[in-house]
């Protein structure tokens, strides 16, 4: 039975340092250009979804990924607040981060007030997660 620790960079591999490393037992996600690990199996929540240059998957959490500044996008779904990510070994945009809600409380110019209607009730559930297309990924541990 495969090991739950994290696993170090194999030593006969030139060593590349990723921020975190997901357990060896977990089938997991990574970065086609350098195999940084991205996300685990389980926290991937649908397969169903369009990126902007093919189809990509909506995770739940992921790892080793940096987050650009939000910027308002019209997607196929309407327009949502989102930040493209990349990856943080090889600075390749791997996707986009639906960002979160930015109104609480009390509104404080008109233009928050229009756009803040303009977002779908129905796509919430999106805010807070990520897109990471599948021509950047590739499946690594136990996949057979």
């Amino acid at each position: 039975m495969p090991s739950c620790e994290p696993v170090p960079p194999a030593p006969c591999l030139p060593t590349k340092t990723f921020r975190s490393y997901l357990p060896r037992c977990h089938r997991t996600y990574s970065c086609v250009h350098c195999r940084a690990h991205l996300a685990k199996h389980d926290e991937l929540i649908s397969k169903s979804f369009q990126g902007s240059h093919g189809r990509a998957y909506l995770f739940n959490s992921v790892v080793n990924v940096g987050c650009g500044p939000a910027e308002q996008r019209l997607l196929l779904t309407g327009l949502h607040s989102v930040a493209d990510i990349f990856c943080e070994s090889c600075k390749t945009t791997l996707g986009w981060k639906y960002a979160m809600s930015e109104v609480s409380g009390l509104i404080a110019s008109h233009f928050l007030i229009c756009q803040e209607q303009a977002f779908e009730t129905s796509q919430k559930y999106k805010e807070g997660k990520y897109i990471i297309e599948m021509s950047h990924m590739v499946k690594d541990n136990g996949w057979d």
